[in-house]
């Protein structure tokens, strides 16, 4: 199987920036598209951002302009730099990646909160 490690979330002020690491670790691995995905409390999961093995990349409408998602394929990391936050940011960010075995794998979250 594929492991992620999340890292980079934290406690910053609206307007603040913040920049998220997902290292995915594994034995006879290969991993394609790349993403992250927040949850806020009593919301639904969504995406935020997707970048696939090409480097192609999508955002949700509430992000764009402010984040970019991009992967640095020989360390199989996918980074979110996020820029501007504001409180209605706050959740839990996961990193999904879709892996060459045809499964998905999930890291176990980040939590970032935007708050003054």
């Amino acid at each position: 199987q594929v492991e992620l490690a999340e890292s980079g979330g934290g406690l910053v002020r609206p307007g603040g920036s913040l920049r998220l690491s997902c290292v995915a670790s594994g034995s006879r691995f290969r991993i394609y598209s790349m993403a992250w995905y927040r949850q806020a409390p009593g919301k639904e999961r969504e995406s935020v951002a997707t970048i696939s093995s090409g480097g192609t990349t999508n955002y949700a409408d509430s992000v764009k302009g402010r984040f970019t998602i991009s992967r640095d394929n020989g360390k199989h990391t996918t980074y979110l730099q996020m820029n501007s936050l504001t409180p209605e940011d706050t959740a839990v960010y996961y990193c999904r990646v879709w892996g060459g075995d045809g499964m998905v794998y999930w890291g176990k979250g980040t939590l970032v909160t935007v708050s003054s």
